[in-house]
């Protein structure tokens, strides 16, 4: 295949997967914590009641978050569990004491987030809405509030707002339970009637308090009256008081001035005395303090010395010092090292030479271990050779000793043969070369002491065959 066919490939694989992908996102769903998706088709699951009572339902819910929907076999739809607000405003309704009366009345109401109430909704209310579900919502609160007023007179209900909600709220939850509603909250915002029944029930309260309010403002006057009465009468004499003090206090003050004169003029001699003593007591006390200055002076020049003495000594075991003992501890650190490398080289080098010698006598034992077992193996096997052996081992040796003899002359570039004999000069060398085969046996016996032809011939004789049979 060409590069052109690999690359439609590889293009309708990656379109292949770019639509799966595109389809699985589709139809994967999502909705927020405050709907539920419902999910139609499919297998049928079993649902348990809360009396142990089991049903089959072909539809699933996902409560908040995503879900991935089959295509072609199942269907979704949204069911908002967020709060829903009602107004509900009565007509006139008659009371338990038979007057009518007109109700306004305000309540929050949701779809309950149980498994059972969802699956309750599911099935009342999917399709229809907020909207829907408002006007459910409406028409199941007028019935009972309607209910609830009959029940109550306009006294009950004027003064016991918390009760007549509380009623309502237990008259409701029977019918919202079975529709997997919840009620919230309950308030009645107002009552009225045209007839005025409700604003008799206020007017003795009114008067009673129109009264209240009279008498407490007269007798509020009356109080006022003879306290500010008293008031003034306690502020006359607190003046005339006040004046009488005032005339004391300056008689008083009169002769504390003349007493504080006569002193002033005491401390004026005593001072003008005693100003020549304390300005000679002052100037010895500053010759004095003149004297300590020099003092500190010269004890703090003291101390300056001894810190610059202490800061030349310090710089001199800083530059000088502390370099010559690093100096001396580098030196001796490098000839330990020194000292250590050359000891572990020369162990290293004995360990090394020592394993290396035993290996040696190890291969030296294993090689003369095996040539002695092959030479063993050897003599076994020429024991039980027969005579065809024998002589296929002979045969088969000629033609390498006639190679090895012929060998030479193939490395001569050209023989001349002069002969005054009627032979070919060739047959000579043939016959040669077979003189020096036969020659072979003679020389093995040379060399080995074993005679080849005499054990040819002992294997080979009849009386050897004889002994055989």
């Amino acid at each position: 295949m060409n590069l052109t066919s690999w690359l439609i490939i590889a293009g309708a694989v990656v379109v292949f997967f770019a639509l799966v992908i595109l389809v699985l996102a589709l139809r994967y769903r999502k909705v927020g914590p405050n709907e539920a998706l419902i999910i139609a088709g499919g297998r049928k699951r079993t649902l348990v009641l809360a009396d142990g009572t089991k049903r089959r339902v072909g539809y699933r819910y996902r409560l908040g978050g995503g879900i991935f929907v089959w295509p072609g076999m199942e269907k979704v739809y949204v069911l908002p569990m967020d709060v829903i607000s009602v107004s509900i405003r009565t007509p006139e309704v008659l009371t338990y004491g038979g007057v009518p009366i007109m109700a306004e009345a305000s309540a929050q109401v949701k779809i309950d987030s149980s498994d059972e109430t969802i699956h309750l909704a599911a099935e009342q209310f999917l399709g229809i809405g907020r909207d829907g579900i408002r006007d459910v919502v409406v028409n199941v609160l007028e019935g009972k509030l309607r209910e609830v007023i009959g029940g109550m007179s306009v006294e009950e209900i004027y003064r016991g707002r918390q009760e007549f909600s509380n009623r309502v709220v237990q008259a409701v939850k029977a019918d919202f339970s079975r529709m997997g509603l919840v009620m919230l909250s309950f308030a009645l915002k107002d009552i009225s009637d045209t007839q005025g029944y409700i604003d008799a029930l206020s007017k003795p309260q009114i008067a009673a308090a129109k009264r209240d309010a009279a008498i407490a403002q007269a007798e509020t006057e009356k109080e006022s009256i003879i306290k500010s009465s008293q008031a003034r009468k306690e502020a006359e004499v607190a003046r005339l008081q006040a004046e009488a003090l005032i005339a004391k206090a300056q008689w008083e003050n009169e002769a504390k001035k003349a007493e504080s004169q006569v002193a002033v003029n005491t401390k004026k001699a005593q001072a003008d005395f005693s100003y020549e003593l304390e300005r000679h007591r002052l100037g010895q006390d500053l010759k004095k303090e003149e004297a300590k200055v020099k003092q500190v002076e010269k004890e703090e020049a003291i101390k300056i010395e001894q810190l610059e003495i202490a800061r030349k000594e310090r710089e001199l075991e800083a530059t000088v010092i502390k370099p010559a003992d690093a100096r001396k501890y580098q030196i001796k650190s490098e000839a330990e090292a020194e000292e250590f490398r050359i000891a572990a080289e020369a162990k290293g080098k004995a360990e090394a030479l020592k394993l290396e010698g035993l290996a040696e006598a190890d291969q030296i034992r294993a090689k003369g271990g095996a040539e002695a077992e092959a030479m063993m193996k050897k003599a076994q096997a020429w024991e039980k050779y027969t005579q065809a052996a024998v002589l296929d081992t002979y045969i088969k040796a000629l033609p390498e000793l006639a190679r090895a003899v012929s060998e030479p002359l193939s490395k001569v570039d050209k023989i001349v043969i002069v002969s005054g004999d009627k032979e070919l000069g060739t047959t000579k060398i043939t016959a040669q070369v077979a003189q020096i085969l036969a020659q072979m046996p003679e020389v093995v016996k040379s060399l080995t002491g074993a005679d080849i032809r005499e054990f040819l011939k002992s294997k080979l004789s009849p009386e050897a065959k004889d002994a055989k049979k």
